[in-house]
């Protein structure tokens, strides 16, 4: 006989269903370990594989957001997971369904966020013969998900829900994909929840907490970049006040700056794509680098230039849940298997050596981030983005998916708070408009912008429609320039003047969120984007601002003729 825990249920669950509990179906018994867990929402696209789930949603008290396009329905899943640290939870059908929202669960595992995708599947007796919609979902997710698990069982559900719950969370967070069969959902079981699921927080030990001291008492040039997840509104202000306690400079990694407020004295800058020259300079001179929480993948990493490999080439001080990116690419002086929360709870105090050195770090970063260079168009993007930075508060979020558009976002605004960005370090398209979605029906007392390009909105303009339904007014601000400026840029610098596949004929974006039932604006010149956000904030509607963007204002510093002549000049020398 197997204990598989306590629950509100009562008693203790057993597998042999002799407890004496209350018979559930199985659709049932995973709704309760939902409840059990603290989900208030899931979003989903409805099928027929998994109707008995949907019937046992309906009388739960769970928000359900009913999407458009299941990788819509994945990615507010995935921003779920980043505003609360707990797994977002989305459910799909087979097949499609799944192949669908496999977009977020690929997110999800490269922005290190806690998620559980549940997709319905073919009923058991069905199994190998190609049924309709059949695929093997932990073969098909195995490479991607931290876990890939059918539950054939239904007195197995609290069980195996326990572990999802924990493997998501837990070292370094990531998705689990759970597959139901049908006919298992209809199965009766008596068995008790599951208790609800708590991360374990390792923590320094004594050694390496006297080691990091002794190391940071001695660096003259100390610099901590901050990244990953696990992070919250607490740890990142505890970190904070350290670091200014103790002269540190402080930088983000790539679309992680809600994890250090920009207006701190502290604040070095981002590093991610097009950083400070300055600030990559300042890690390259650095005698100790702290690294928390993250992993210094290959867009922080400048291609993995930044650091060397395997000896980074520097003191390099690796913070992080799971042992296994310790060591992973940089073989750190110091490895320290510690979440953010239990290491900034603990950290050591120290007589700085050096002196000033964030107020120079700091003021480098201001002067790089102060004011856009005009761009070719009577629109000026850097100058919208500034005017946002001053007009919206502390706790306002702002969503962008992947594009040229978000190197603005990037460089020019400032986040001042935890919980404020969502945006994929695994540059995904079509990110931004479904995660303000799940940011809103979330915080509704808060203002949440997405940013997007033509190429990137169009990705998942459908969950406009969702917003639309669900009454959640968001702002969403598209900037059309006629293509994939990105891969543009790329093509420009490889092939100058081979214009091929790069170029798009776009809808009127303000007409088809009318359409929807929102409110649409159209911006042809800078002077005109402040009164169209207002009102669009005004409407109480979902709102979508179409920003007619120049083809030449491609980057924040070069036009698509300076990038295309330099090539062209390479070709020549």
């Amino acid at each position: 006989m197997g204990l598989l825990g306590q629950g509100p249920h009562g008693g203790i669950a057993r597998e042999d269903g002799l407890s004496g509990l209350p018979p559930r179906t199985g659709a049932r018994i995973l709704v309760d370990q939902l409840l059990a867990q603290g989900v208030e929402r899931v979003t989903c696209v409805p099928g027929e594989s998994y109707l008995a789930v949907l019937d046992a949603l309906r009388d739960s008290g769970i928000d359900i957001l009913v999407c458009r396009q299941e990788g819509g329905a994945a990615i507010m899943a995935e921003a779920a997971g980043k505003l609360t640290g707990r797994p977002g939870i989305c459910m799909v059908t087979r097949g499609p369904g799944a192949t669908n929202a496999s977009a977020g669960v690929h997110i999800a595992r490269q922005d290190s966020t806690p998620m559980i995708l549940f997709v319905g599947q073919i009923a058991r007796r069905m199994r190998d013969r190609e049924a309709f919609q059949e695929i093997d979902y932990r073969q098909m997710f195995g490479g991607v998900a931290k876990w890939a698990v059918e539950i054939d069982d239904a007195a197995r559900i609290p069980e195996i829900l326990a572990r999802a719950f924990r493997v998501a969370m837990q070292g370094r967070p990531g998705p689990v994909v759970i597959a139901l069969p049908e006919d298992m959902l209809d199965d009766v079981a008596s068995v008790g929840d599951a208790p609800c699921v708590e991360p374990a927080e390792p923590a320094p030990s004594r050694a390496d907490a006297e080691r990091l001291r002794a190391m940071l008492a001695e660096a003259q040039r100390p610099v901590a970049l901050l990244g990953g997840s696990r992070w919250s509104a607490e740890t990142c202000t505890a970190f904070a006040a350290w670091a200014e306690r103790h002269d540190v400079p402080v930088a983000v990694s790539f679309r992680r700056a809600q994890l250090f407020p920009a207006d701190h004295p502290n604040f070095a800058g981002e590093l991610g794509i097009g950083p400070n020259p300055a600030l990559l300079a300042r890690i390259k001179e650095a005698d100790l680098l702290l690294m928390i929480g993250g992993r210094l993948s290959e867009m922080p990493a400048q291609s993995y230039g930044l650091l060397g490999i395997p000896d980074p080439g520097l003191p390099l001080v690796h913070v992080h849940p799971d042992p296994a990116e310790l060591g992973r690419v940089y073989q750190p002086t110091l490895a320290i298997q510690a979440s953010p929360a239990a290491f900034c709870a603990g950290l050591p105090d120290f007589a700085p050596t050096g002196s000033g050195r964030a107020a120079e770090a700091h003021a480098s970063y201001r002067a790089w981030s102060e004011t856009p260079e005009a761009k070719p168009g009577a629109f000026q993007y850097g100058q919208a983005i500034t005017w946002l930075r001053e007009r919206l508060p502390p706790d306002a979020v702002i969503c962008n998916g992947a594009g040229n558009f978000a190197t603005w976002i990037h460089r020019y605004y400032r986040f001042r708070a935890f919980g404020t960005q969502l945006a994929p370090t695994s540059g995904s398209m079509g990110y931004g408009l479904p995660a303000a979605v799940m940011a809103k029906r979330s915080h509704p007392d808060r203002i949440v912008v997405a940013l997007a390009g033509d190429g990137d909105v169009m990705m998942t303009v459908q969950e406009f429609a969702t917003a639309v339904q669900y009454d959640v007014p968001i702002v969403v601000v598209v900037l059309d320039n006629g293509m994939y400026g990105t891969i543009r840029m790329h093509q420009e610098r490889e092939y100058p003047g081979r214009v091929s596949a790069t170029e798009l004929r776009n809808p009127d974006f303000a007409a088809l969120a009318r359409a929807c039932g929102g409110h649409g604006e159209s911006v042809e010149r800078t002077e005109d984007f402040a009164p169209a956000f207002e009102r669009s904030l005004g409407s109480g509607l979902p709102a979508l601002i179409h920003c007619r963007v120049d083809p030449e204002a491609l980057t924040p510093t070069m036009t698509l003729a300076a990038i295309r002549e330099k090539a062209l000049a390479a070709q020549r020398s």
